[in-house]
């Protein structure tokens, strides 16, 4: 890989980690909810599971999206209704030390982790990063090297909107704030569907 192409990947890393998304609303929502400390398995389950999913898709599972474009699709609407089910999740989530929200728990590492295999978003991050910036000569050298890197830039990237939750919350000590808080955070991760699915077709 030469030192351009690097660099673009890199750029590529950041900019599709810090942009809002699936995995950055719930960030920014569990952040404001349960703190800095309780969401880092969340956090670095994302690096993890992306990565993973990048490994994934250049050993050859992007190329079986390719040939049986109604898997993808599948997968599209079972992440999209897997997002609705976290969205109604977060909308109903209470204050940290209040009976409701005393049941409710961050995501945990393998749940992060998990939860990219059916994030659109991630799917687009991941075939992009093989098949746009992963070189041919020495492929699976560079595969592991794009995976590796994306995990490195992934993780301290995202710590932007967990930080950014973790320090709302004490102007959202307040229920009925936090409340409103936890709706605009639903709502943002239903709204965060429509650009991931409707460009999805255009990535394969």
């Amino acid at each position: 890989m030469t030192p351009e192409l690097l660099i673009a990947f890199i750029a590529f890393a950041f900019v599709t980690s810090v942009t809002p998304g699936p995995n950055n609303t719930m960030l920014l929502a569990s952040g404001a909810n349960f703190g800095l400390r309780r969401t880092l398995p969340h956090m670095l389950g994302i690096s993890l599971g992306l990565m993973l999913l990048v490994l994934a898709v250049g050993l050859g599972l992007g190329q079986v999206f390719e040939q049986v474009p109604l898997l993808y699709s599948l997968l599209r609407y079972v992440g999209a209704a897997y997002l609705l089910y976290l969205a109604w999740k977060i909308a109903n989530s209470g204050a940290p030390d209040s009976n409701v929200g005393a049941r409710g728990k961050p995501f945990s590492f393998l749940q992060a982790a998990a939860f990219q295999w059916v994030n659109p978003k991630a799917w687009i991050m991941a075939i992009g990063a093989i098949t746009t910036y992963t070189p041919q000569d020495d492929f699976m050298l560079n595969v592991l090297c794009i995976a590796g890197l994306f995990a490195l830039v992934n993780c301290p990237t995202m710590s932007v909107w967990t930080v950014a939750g973790s320090l709302l919350r004490n102007w959202l000590s307040s229920p009925r704030v936090l409340r409103g808080f936890n709706v605009g955070m639903a709502l943002l991760l239903v709204a965060s569907l429509y650009p991931i699915l409707a460009d999805v077709k255009g990535v394969l």
